[in-house]
């Protein structure tokens, strides 16, 4: 008890005894910088590029060439990308997570759970430890934790795991925890995808091949046991199954490739333009992975893999939008997250109800006695 190297936690909110169990969902993103300028670039790449899950080279080696070069050059040409695609609002990331967030938490009201959805985000603000703060400031002692990332990755899920028990080190009561780890086989996302194909469709017609770019991590990861890979891979494959596609209506790809070393295949942008090249003329491209339309997906693919699939030789590209706040993803999200809630009983009428229950059993035991 008076071993000077005890742990100092933080202060929390005192416990009240008989206090109602409280639960709450976190709906997590990658995160994205301030502003669309340098100076809030470098801070975010210098969160997002130290993470030990995202870069895996050895920590000295690595924090010389992020401090020494990456961060000097980087974050000028990552602003005039992000500037391009900044609204009004601010980033769209943000702005679409917020929303998604939101509409979520109306939707499980609707279905009778007393729920508060929080918006969460890996690197920038708002973060894992000021968000959780809030949260035991107001009583929660459950938390389901859920991320925007329907394929689990060691660089992007474990990632969100380390941010929370980094917190979590901190605190004496640490809340219950629940976390959805992966969902890129769930009917309600597939179904979500496949609506949203569906209306492009209807709406545009529909291209020769349809094109679904992942994000990219190092081919290494496969091979040390990442299951990231395969899952995109059956994604793809449930959607098209989905959509009535054959394999030769398809294809898989995987984009935002960094450094010199081998990512996952095949690339995004060449595939493109190899196909342009070979004779397709129009091409549909979405990008299952990331439900919030971000930088990836507004200049990378809508702006620079469409320039160059039409500078090979293309003559129709067309961006299928990102899941975002679309009523069949947040019905399919409401149905993913009730499916992880069960057990914890989430309407105050029924906590409380139980609660009393437990307590006049406990005197009637105390009476027998």
């Amino acid at each position: 008890m008076g071993d000077n190297s005890a742990m100092a936690f933080q202060l929390e909110a005192p416990y009240t005894h008989g206090q109602a169990a409280k639960t709450a969902i976190l709906w997590c993103n990658l995160g994205t910088p301030d502003a669309p300028t340098a100076p809030a670039l470098r801070r975010y790449l210098g969160e997002f590029l130290a993470d030990r899950r995202v870069v895996e080279i050895p920590k000295i080696i690595w924090m010389l060439i992020l401090h020494g070069i990456i961060l000097r050059i980087r974050p000028k040409k990552s602003a005039a990308k992000y500037a391009s695609i900044w609204t009004s609002d601010g980033s769209p990331l943000k702005v679409g997570t917020q929303a998604q967030a939101r509409a979520l938490e109306v939707v499980l009201r609707a279905q009778g759970h007393d729920i508060a959805v929080h918006m969460v985000m890996r690197y920038g603000q708002p973060n894992m430890a000021s968000v959780m703060n809030q949260l035991k400031l107001l009583g929660v002692t459950r938390v389901l934790l859920m991320t925007a990332y329907p394929q689990y990755s060691g660089t992007t899920t474990a990632s969100v795991f380390d941010a929370f028990y980094k917190w979590a080190l901190n605190v004496r009561w640490v809340p219950e925890l629940r976390f959805v780890n992966q969902y890129h086989d769930h009917p309600a996302y597939i179904a979500a995808l496949a609506a949203k194909v569906k209306a492009h469709w209807a709406a545009h017609g529909q291209a020769e091949q349809l094109v679904m770019s992942f994000h990219g991590v190092p081919e290494r990861t496969l091979h040390l046991g990442d299951p990231y890979h395969c899952q995109c891979h059956k994604t793809a494959r449930l959607l098209a199954e989905h959509l009535g596609l054959s394999k030769e209506q398809y294809k898989v790809t995987f984009q935002s490739r960094f450094g010199k070393a081998k990512w996952l295949e095949p690339y995004t942008e060449p595939t493109l333009m190899a196909m342009a090249s070979g004779g397709v003329k129009s091409v549909d491209v979405m990008c299952p992975g990331f439900t919030s339309d971000c930088l990836e997906t507004l200049e990378e693919i809508n702006d620079e893999a469409r320039e160059a699939f039409m500078h090979a030789g293309g003559e129709q590209f067309s961006y299928i939008a990102c899941l975002n706040d679309d009523a069949n993803w947040i019905e399919g999200l409401a149905h993913i997250a009730s499916d992880h809630l069960q057990g914890w009983p989430t309407n105050v009428a029924h906590d409380t109800a139980a609660l009393q229950a437990t307590h006049q059993a406990a005197r009637d035991m105390g009476a027998k006695q």
